[in-house]
This record gives C-alpha cells, structure tokens and sequence, in this order.
C-alpha cells in the first residue's frame, strides 16, 4: 500500500479549457488563446502549481487537447496530470476503461498519467476492476474517485485493496455553499485513511468570487449564468462579508473562498483561464483565516439557504 501521494496546495482546473473559444459556445463561454494558457502554465509552474486536473468530457477532448498544447517545452517529469473516466461516455468494446484512457493519453500527448479518476459511481463494480491492470502496466500511477459517498469510496477502496492497490485521492464539490461531503463524514474519512481530498466548485463558478452581484450578474448565454443569476440576491451578504474579510489583507473575495476550502484541510481545484487567477491561488495560499471567521463564513453561507448540487450529483 501506498501513502498519501499528493501534497500539492492546489490543483488548476481546467474545465473551461473544453470551451470553444467564442462566446456563448460552451459550459462557460470563455474566449481563450493559446498564448494567452501558455502564460497561465508559466505563471503556475513558476509559482510551484503544477498539477493539472481535466477530463475527457470537458469539450469531449478538447480541454485535454489544449492542456497538452500549453503545456508543450516543459519535461514531463515537470508536472503532474490529472484526468477522467466518465461511464457515461464508456464505449462497447472488450475494455472500455483502457480504451477511453488511451484516448485520454493520446490527447495528453504522454504515456501515463499521475492521477485518474472515475468520474462518478455508475456500475462502480464493473469499471473498478478494469483500472488494476492499467496500475500494473504503469499507464495509471494513482487512483481517485469523484462524486462518490461513503459506502462507494468504501466499495473501490475495497475492488483495490484485493490487488494491493487503494483508493488515493477523493474528488467532490466541495464549497462555503456546499458542504454534504463534510456532513457525511467524507472529510474525516479522507483524513483517517490519509486520503487526500480535493474541493471542486469551491468559487461555485464564479458566483463566490465577489465579481457578480443582482446589479452586475453573470454573462448571459453561458450554462452558470442560469444556474447561478437567480440566486445571487441571496448570496450578497456573504460575498460581502468575504470581500471585507480580505480588504484588510490584500484579498479578494475569491480568496478568502479558496483559502477557507485550504483551512478546512481540502485541496481545492482552481479553474485557471488568466494568469491574474494564479496570483490569487498563490495569495489564497498564504492566506490565514482565524477560527472565528470561518464560522462567521459559514453561518452567513447557512443562511443563504442555497442548493447548488449539480445535476450530476447525488447525495453525499
């Protein structure tokens, strides 16, 4: 068995990266530029950030596609990737899991990656065993699940275990707005068995980073405007609570989010698109919350009274 293999304060995401790159067309609706990523990596790897997380299904092989463009003159031992099986877009073949892996590869440019995941639980018993030989030969060098609860993280630990291998890493969304994997024990389970848990969503798609208000709500024509616009009236007085919080400390709002996700023991997953969202992951870094202040955080998050479980979520 193996221990805890991932220290890194942080993971860039790179879920936006699937975007096209014209407005409106996609999750985000980002425009992005090849210089402009490359800049990104730089910055990151610069900054000691350089654990990648995407998917297969972010943009159906783009994000992985432009991730392994920006990340073009850097030695593979210079950094670590992250990606996805997702059941969902399983294939009929005679093993889909290699096979959606070495599409993955092929995108990524690499023969291995640090860190695969399955996406969520479906047929959790059928796709479990297929990673073990992908571990033997080397292509996969550590396993995590995401969007699992307890007793499916036990099941994979357990599929694993029979072979020598474990469950490494836990991936969940995780925020000052969502906090079911929390309640259901997931956090003390990861920090018992030397688990290490990543928090994704923890800016909620931006609706947590002080920039949107009522007055000023996210761009319309993107999936998050409209998953996110009707209930920024509610979120006002913690996004400003937050942004106060950081005033005194060089801070954004943004950062006082990422740096509570970091003090409640989780490696957040930052979506990276600029390079000034590098300086704040490395500003959120060295950002202490006192005791107090997180629980003031999460009294005002309570009382927003908001659901932002995602369609792909079940309960924790």
């Amino acid at each position: 068995m193996t221990s805890k293999t991932f220290t890194a304060p942080a993971a860039l995401g790179t879920w936006a990266w699937g975007d096209s790159g014209e407005a409106g067309d996609g999750y985000f609706g980002s425009e992005l530029t090849e210089s402009g990523l490359r800049e990104v990596v730089g910055k990151a790897h610069a900054n000691g950030l350089t654990l990648w997380d995407t998917a297969a299904v972010y943009g159906m092989g783009r994000s992985e596609t432009v991730l392994a463009q920006a990340l073009k003159g850097y030695d593979r031992s210079e950094y670590q990737l992250s990606t996805k099986f997702t059941p969902q877009i399983a294939g009929d073949g005679a093993d889909p899991v290699a096979d959606l892996l070495q599409q993955s590869l092929d995108r990524l440019g690499t023969d291995y990656v640090d860190l695969y995941w399955i996406h969520n639980p479906a047929d959790l018993a059928r796709w479990t065993p297929l990673l073990i030989p992908l571990l033997r030969d080397g292509r996969i060098k550590h396993v995590g699940v995401s969007n699992h609860n307890l007793e499916e993280i036990a099941l994979a630990d357990e599929i694993l275990g029979e072979a020598g291998y474990r469950v490494e890493a836990v991936q969940n969304h995780y925020s000052l707005l969502y906090r079911s994997s929390e309640r259901a024990g997931i956090l003390d389970h990861c920090r018992e068995h030397d688990v290490t848990f990543f928090s994704y969503l923890v800016l909620e798609q931006g609706a947590l980073t002080g920039k949107y208000s009522p007055a000023h709500p996210l761009p319309e024509g993107s999936s998050r405007a409209a998953g996110y616009n009707g209930i920024l009236p509610q979120l006002q007085a913690l996004t400003d609570r937050m942004g106060a919080i950081g005033a005194g400390r060089d801070a954004s709002a943004a950062e006082v989010a990422t740096a509570w996700a970091l003090a409640k023991g989780t490696t957040p997953i930052i979506g990276v698109t600029k390079p000034e969202h590098v300086d704040g992951l490395v500003r959120a870094r060295d950002l202490e919350l006192a005791d107090e202040e997180i629980a003031e955080l999460e009294a005002l998050a309570s009382a927003a009274d908001v659901d932002t479980r995602g369609s792909w979520e079940h309960e924790m």
